[in-house]
């Protein structure tokens, strides 16, 4: 029996569009597209699913329950991209023992990590 793979995450927001369009501006995904009314961006072999539900809020209540990872062979220069877009950053790009690591938050309160890790430690991994 083959193993489950984790390959996708759905993110509910009561405005998708507006959502959307800040993954793809911020995090350049690099397939972006429509399957059966969810806006699907692609990130290497995983995918975002973006779509509405009527029973979320505006806002993410507890976004530190699920915190968004992006890994990234640039990180500076994408916090300066996600900074030029006006990116409210809960921690701001900080180097830990060699890896880089930021956190923003989404228009929908979302936590979302650019991490770039050193050599070591993905070694370690």
């Amino acid at each position: 029996m083959r193993r489950p793979i984790l390959d996708s995450l759905l993110l509910s927001s009561t405005d998708p569009e507006r959502l959307r369009t800040w993954y793809v501006s911020a995090l350049d995904p690099e397939e972006v597209s429509d399957v059966n009314g969810y806006g699907v961006l692609k990130f290497g072999p995983f995918h975002l699913l973006i779509d509405t539900r009527a029973d979320v809020a505006d806002k993410n209540p507890e976004p530190g329950r699920v915190i968004l990872n992006f890994d990234v062979a640039d990180a500076r220069a994408i916090a300066a991209r996600m900074t030029e877009l006006g990116v409210q950053w809960l921690a701001e790009l900080e180097d830990r023992d060699g890896s880089l690591f930021a956190t923003a938050v989404d228009p929908d309160g979302n936590y979302v990590q650019i991490i770039q890790l050193s050599e070591e430690h993905r070694a370690a991994m």
